[in-house]
């Protein structure tokens, strides 16, 4: 299986920004995490994630008899970059868009359920507004949004530090006109 279609599912989806960070989850932790996902499904994925060389165990050791497992991200995992983006078909993308609409939703569901949950407080923020952008003023706006976002990106979890799922999405809502 190649990497677009390893990534354009949502269970795996979900284990990648599980484990986002430099955090280490065993599969029941995953499962906790996706309790709308079998247990035999997350343990399928986690097997097809790693043998792909998408994750790598970073610790084992015995719980009951049994082995437990900590996975990781590798740092040199696949990723779909600029190139094989450009190589997927229309479908291919339409599935990762629905991978990561299906992601987004049952993250969002994650968060509303937990104890707490306080969407005006934590900030969150679901708002669409159509923006008029001439090719120039695209680029333009791709490379400061790039340059705004660069700094936080290598930020590592850290006591007083919560993850937040950004989606940027950013389609033509139009042809061009003429």
């Amino acid at each position: 299986m190649d990497t677009v279609d390893l990534l354009l599912h949502p269970v795996r989806l979900r284990v990648v920004h599980a484990l986002s960070g430099g955090r280490e989850l065993t599969t029941s932790e995953l499962c906790a995490r996706m309790p709308e996902a079998s247990k035999v499904t997350v343990y399928r994925h986690v097997a097809l994630l790693t043998e792909a060389g998408f994750l790598e165990v970073a610790e084992e050791h015995r719980v009951r008899g049994a082995v437990e497992r900590r996975y990781r991200l590798r740092k040199d995992r696949p990723a779909i970059d600029g190139e094989a983006a450009a190589a997927m078909s229309l479908d291919d993308h339409r599935r990762g868009f629905a991978a990561a609409m299906a992601v987004l939703i049952a993250e969002f569901n994650a968060y509303l359920d937990r104890d707490g949950a306080n969407p005006a407080d934590d900030s969150v923020s679901y708002r669409q507004g159509t923006l008029w952008l001439s090719p120039d003023e695209l680029t333009e706006l791709l490379r400061k949004l790039v340059e705004t976002l660069q700094p936080s990106l290598s930020n590592e979890p850290t006591p007083g530090r919560s993850p937040y799922l950004l989606s940027p999405i950013l389609f033509p809502a139009e042809p061009p006109a003429p």
